[in-house]
C-alpha cells in the first residue's frame, strides 16, 4: 500500500513529554487516538502507526533520534516504504508563529528549526509539505535563552490555546493525507 506519511518532532523521554518542542509528538498523539492504533518501533530509530484514512493509507511516525538528528529517522522511513518528500507533511514547533496559530507550507527552509534542518540535510532537498504549529509568546526571551524556552513546559493559562492548535493541527494532517496540500493549506492557511 502507497502512504502518506505524517511526521511529528519531538524528543524522546519522560522530561521532554510536555515540552514546547514536542508539539509535533503530540499531533501523532491525537491522529493514533483517533484511528485507534498504537505506535511500534519501525525498522530505524523512529516508532510508527499505519493506517487508514478515508480509503488512503498513513503512516505516523515519530523519530527517536531526538531532535536534531530527526532526519536519520525520517530517511529510514522514505527508504523503508519507498517513498518520496512529496508524501511526507512533517508537524514541528514553530517560534515565528504566535501561540495556538497554525500553517501550512509545501517547502520552505529550515527556519532556524533544527530539527527541520537536519530532515532537509538527510532528504537533500526542503521541497517536502511542512505544519507549522506556533509557541511563540509575546514576551520571548532572549536569544541565548530560546533553547531553555523550546524545552520548558507549556504555561497553565496557554494549555487550552495548546490543545485546541495541536487538534487543528491533526485535522490538517488528515487533509493533508486524503487531499493532498493545496487543499489542506486552502482550508487551514486562513
Amino acid at each position: 500500500m502507497d502512504y502518506n506519511i505524517l511526521v511529528g518532532l519531538g524528543n524522546p523521554g519522560f522530561e521532554y513529554e510536555t515540552t514546547r518542542h514536542n508539539v509535533g509528538f503530540h499531533v501523532i498523539d491525537v491522529l493514533c487516538n483517533r484511528l485507534g492504533k498504537s505506535l511500534r518501533p519501525g525498522k530505524g530509530e523512529y516508532l510508527f502507526a499505519s493506517g487508514q484514512v478515508s480509503g488512503r493509507g498513513i503512516l505516523l511516525v515519530k523519530p527517536m533520534t531526538y531532535m536534531n538528528n530527526s532526519g536519520t529517522a525520517v530517511g529510514d522511513v522514505l527508504l523503508n516504504y519507498e517513498s518520496s518528500p512529496d508524501r511526507l507533511a512533517v508537524v514541528f514547533d514553530d517560534l515565528a508563529l504566535p501561540l495556538s496559530t497554525i500553517r501550512i507550507r509545501p517547502k520552505g527552509s529550515d527556519g532556524g528549526h533544527n530539527g527541520l534542518r537536519s530532515i532537509i540535510y538527510h532528504l537533500n532537498t526542503n521541497a517536502f509539505p511542512r505544519i507549522r504549529c506556533g509557541i511563540r509568546q509575546e514576551m520571548m526571551p532572549p536569544k541565548n535563552r530560546v533553547v531553555d524556552f523550546v524545552l520548558s513546559p507549556f504555561d497553565e493559562g496557554e494549555k487550552e490555546a495548546v490543545n485546541e492548535m495541536v487538534e487543528r493541527a491533526a485535522d490538517a494532517a488528515t487533509e493533508f493525507a486524503t487531499l493532498g496540500i493545496a487543499p489542506t493549506m486552502n482550508k487551514f492557511n486562513r
